[in-house]
């Protein structure tokens, strides 16, 4: 069977069939290690953000060895990835012209220029066609050392046809760059309003008021129990095994973990997170709004309110505020009925400015979410281009 991509550009068109070859003829293996201790900037890789310096990554803490000596120098076109993470992604490009170092635990490579070109690679790094030769005996590789890696095989065209695919990919990167800087901006800007348009600790006005309500003094401050009302009584579990398959969203801490065939709720809710890392983490949203059939599970709380901007003020407070205070546990972190019903929340007295502020931040919100759809859509289109742009390899 001929190696030729579903996908090809024209000029490509009448080109020959794509070659395949084992790692060990395009890669070169990096042993330059630092032992002349000149270099001292220590990176890490992600698997999402490659390359990152050590000190970013793990929160200002320097976790390198006082002896570097034996750590690997890094500059540009060099490749490095974990071992033990290689199947969700741990591989980083150094796309910068700088020189660091990074653990012996990672392993480290060049591309042979002469066989590939770097950013075709580093594409196919994260294509089908590599994850598929992952994957053997039912179960992905706990491990892969180098040795392994190389006689992992790769299917390549000419060069330029390479640097055709490379630039394709790369454009579309750029792209998706530019609408993660754009969602970026946004949260930004949710964050600002948020911190303006509550009052901050100790105080009882907001920083910045709409214009029509300057004049309408404090706000109040009210505990959560006494503004909405708890339906946790209604809540029902039910194990993986004993839910039957539909297409009601049956929810827990974070958020939907399923889809069942009744519901328990029809109507708007609050749902608050009561336990797991989450409330400390903070990876997730822990107060989130649910609408239409619904089915809760005992890991979320469940609050009414008398009316929708009351709950979206509730929801942007507690998921821009700290709230460890009121947590217990140390282990699994939980939010008891009892604690969450004295949470203190600052509310505006008129109802016209509570409803002013929810339909701004609301606003946000829906940007927010059309442009996480864009770029889940970009996303895949990649994903999409990406499976025709390289030949299956059969096995």
């Amino acid at each position: 069977m001929k190696l030729m991509p579903e996908l090809r550009f024209l000029e490509f068109d009448r080109a020959s069939e794509w070659q395949l070859q084992p790692l060990r003829k395009v890669l070169i293996k990096n042993s330059k290690k630092n032992k002349s201790l000149k270099h001292n900037l220590v990176q890490s890789v992600s698997n999402k953000h490659g390359f990152i310096n050590q000190e970013d990554y793990f929160d200002n803490r320097r976790v390198a060895s006082k002896d570097t000596s034996n750590y690997y120098v890094i500059k540009k076109g060099y490749f490095a990835y974990n071992p033990s993470r290689i199947d969700v992604g741990s591989l980083a490009y150094q796309h910068e012209n700088i020189t660091s170092i990074i653990s012996p635990l990672y392993v480290s490579f060049q591309a042979n220029y002469e066989e590939v070109d770097d950013i075709f690679l580093l594409n196919w790094f994260f294509s089908n066609q590599f994850s598929s030769q992952l994957i053997f005996e039912g179960g992905v590789r706990n491990s892969l050392s180098y040795e392994n890696l190389v006689q992992i095989n790769i299917t390549l065209p000419s060069i330029p046809e390479q640097q055709k695919i490379a630039s394709c990919l790369s454009s579309l990167d750029e792209l998706i760059a530019a609408h993660k800087d754009k969602l970026d901006a946004l949260k930004d800007h949710k964050k600002g309003l948020l911190q303006n348009l509550f009052p901050q600790e100790g105080e009882t006005a907001p920083k910045v008021r709409f214009p029509e309500f300057e004049g309408d003094g404090e706000w109040v401050e009210k505990k959560l129990g006494k503004i909405a009302e708890n339906l946790d009584s209604k809540r029902i579990p039910i194990t993986s095994t004993k839910r039957e398959k539909g297409v009601i969203p049956y929810y827990g801490a974070s958020g939907i973990i399923d889809y069942v065939k009744d519901y328990i709720f029809d109507e708007d809710l609050l749902l608050i997170s009561e336990d797991g890392a989450n409330l400390v983490a903070r990876v997730y949203p822990i107060a989130f709004s649910i609408t239409g059939k619904t089915w809760v599970n005992n890991h979320a709380h469940v609050l009414k309110f008398e009316n929708w901007f009351t709950q979206v003020l509730v929801e942007m407070y507690l998921n821009s505020k700290n709230i460890e205070n009121f947590l217990t546990g140390m282990a699994q972190p939980k939010l008891n009925r009892k604690k969450l019903d004295i949470i203190p929340i600052p509310i505006p007295k008129n109802p016209k400015e509570q409803q002013k502020i929810a339909t701004c931040l609301s606003a946000v919100d829906e940007l927010i979410t059309a442009q996480q759809e864009k770029i889940e859509q970009l996303q895949l289109h990649k994903k999409g281009l990406m499976k025709g742009l390289f030949p299956k390899i059969e096995s």
